[in-house]
């Protein structure tokens, strides 16, 4: 398991009491793990995300893209150039250290479905 035990973690200027719940606290919820699941290997526009993800709603998309973008999980890129206005979501490499994570929840899904 772990090899150092602390008291508190800290990460993105939030506190956590433990490693697994920092883990779940920027991974956990309903969509978060559905969103990253879909990067993993992609780069995706918002829309596709939304037809890969169709209960989901606009607000929560939303949200959950804000909240993993702010705690670096995954970059949202802005394409101004030219109309309509483009916007795209892929993992950052601190994102990408999740794919083992992401893929053995995936498994483990599959395995009792």
């Amino acid at each position: 398991m772990a090899d150092k035990i602390q008291e508190k973690y800290t990460y993105n200027g939030k506190e956590y009491p433990c490693c697994a719940s920092l883990t779940m606290g920027v991974i956990g919820g309903k969509w978060k793990t559905v969103i990253l699941f879909h990067l993993i290997g992609h780069t995706l526009r918002y829309n596709e995300l939304r037809k890969l993800m169709p209960t989901v709603t606009e607000r929560t998309l939303s949200l959950q893209l804000k909240k993993l973008e702010d705690d670096k999980i995954i970059e949202r890129k802005v394409y101004t150039k030219k109309p309509p206005l483009r916007v795209e979501y892929k993992l950052t490499d601190l994102g990408e250290s999740l794919i083992p994570i992401i893929s053995s929840i995936a498994e483990w899904g599959n395995s009792v479905s």
